[in-house]
């Protein structure tokens, strides 16, 4: 894992609208997709560090089509490898 890189919606729409955007923003691919809880829904993304820094900088503003609230966004540069076994 070179970077990952997070964001938390409430709302499942606006997850997948945030995760579409980013994959053709940039060079990304999708980890995983959990669904918190009580509307919270948190996509994460992994790529280059260049890549998923512009992936969530688009996924922060392509998820308000959706009239969903962002709630988190972050990116993680050279994730530590003990992070790959709670992903």
């Amino acid at each position: 894992m070179k970077a990952i890189g997070m964001i938390e919606t409430r709302g499942l729409t606006a997850a997948i609208e945030a995760l579409d955007s980013m994959a053709k923003a940039a060079n990304v691919s999708l980890v995983d997709m959990k669904r918190v809880g009580s509307g919270l829904v948190t996509v994460i993304i992994e790529g280059d560090v260049a890549a998923v820094m512009a992936a969530v900088e688009v996924g922060k503003t392509a998820h308000s089509m959706m009239g969903g609230e962002l709630v988190s966004a972050n990116v993680i540069p050279r994730p530590h490898s003990e992070l790959s076994k709670i992903l």
